[in-house]
């Protein structure tokens, strides 16, 4: 059982970790194109990070995610995954894995396989090169592609995750899941969550109701509610004709609050008890202050004490700002 309960007696076991802020996409729900990147004296080392999840770990954390930004293009990332397999060889950690845009998945997939990474998340709104770039301003569609190749050659199991767009990708999702059947992928749809200010396009045009989603693919597909669980917020079916599961994350239309058991840690050492909610905790100055992780884990533990029962987001038809000012990329796919 975790040492971490929040006050609604949750136990805390999932902690997502955003190595960096960077990204080498700058997809459009996300991020805006001229991005201002956190200082680099202001990043957590490896080194740091490696020691913050340790923490995390010992009062009861199960499973790690690295998210960013993009992990894999931190320099030198493949060092805390080195540092963290060890908490899978020990059996104090379940699940070490990654959200990735899988566009550095063909160099790191197989060491990935090695230290005990099992499955991937990758993020892909469309099987259209052209769209696929304009969704990414600077992706590389074949990149991307040679990547999840690596991953599957690797054996890792591969989850594809789709921000659901109006006017952008909606006129795709049988396609999606008919290319996820033939590759052997699990699928999830996302709601385009209202966070930051990412330029253009208001979110308000781009939201579209999963619910909406799912209808439209119950035309063509039997899908057959499962109480699978993979440790987050989606809530999974499975495709009779393909064998595959499908999820949803519908933070706008399903509020999925009520059994979070997961906190968010940036780069910068700040850790978000909600993505929906600005209230965070520092936990680098306690980090810093002590070689001795006491000062740490009471950090940790006091943050856990303030997590919220919910989040606040909500699509702003009137004034079309975002409920949360900082970008996804800060705080962790």
């Amino acid at each position: 059982m975790s040492n971490l309960v929040d006050p609604f007696a949750r136990a805390i076991t999932y902690l997502r970790v955003s190595v960096t802020d960077r990204c080498d996409f700058r997809c459009v729900y996300c991020m805006s194109e001229d991005m201002t990147f956190l200082p680099k004296a202001e990043i957590l080392s490896l080194e740091e990070l490696e020691r913050l999840c340790g923490a995390f770990v010992r009062l009861g954390v199960r499973k790690l995610r690295l998210t960013g930004g993009e992990p894999l293009v931190r320099r030198n990332i493949m060092n805390l995954f080195h540092g963290l397999s060890r908490h899978l060889e020990s059996g104090d950690l379940d699940e070490l894995t990654l959200t990735t845009n899988g566009s550095q998945l063909a160099k790191y997939a197989d060491e990935l396989a090695g230290l005990g990474v099992r499955r991937v998340n990758v993020s892909i709104d469309t099987l259209d090169p052209h769209k696929f770039q304009a969704i990414t301003r600077w992706g590389k569609f074949d990149q991307v592609m040679g990547g999840l190749a690596a991953a599957k050659a690797a054996g890792l199991a591969v989850k594809i995750n789709a921000v659901a767009l109006r006017g952008v990708n909606d006129d795709e999702f049988d396609h999606l899941v008919s290319w996820c059947g033939d590759e052997g992928f699990d699928l999830t749809f996302i709601e385009v969550m209202p966070m930051g200010d990412v330029g253009g396009e208001t979110r308000v045009e781009q939201y579209l109701p999963l619910s909406m989603v799912r209808a439209k693919l119950a035309e063509r597909w039997t899908l057959e509610d499962i109480d699978y669980r993979s440790g987050g917020p989606a809530r999974y079916v499975q495709v009779r004709e393909t064998g595959r599961r499908i999820g949803f994350i519908t933070p706008l239309t399903h509020n999925f609050c009520e059994s979070c058991n997961r906190v968010r840690l940036t780069c910068s050492g700040t850790l978000y008890m909600c993505l929906g909610q600005e209230d965070a905790a520092d936990l680098l100055t306690p980090l810093r202050m002590s070689d001795d992780d006491a000062l740490l884990d009471t950090a940790i533990r006091e943050a856990i004490s303030r997590k919220p029962k919910g989040h606040d987001f909500v699509i702003d038809r009137r004034h079309s700002r975002p409920a949360v000012g900082r970008h996804m990329s800060v705080t962790g796919g």
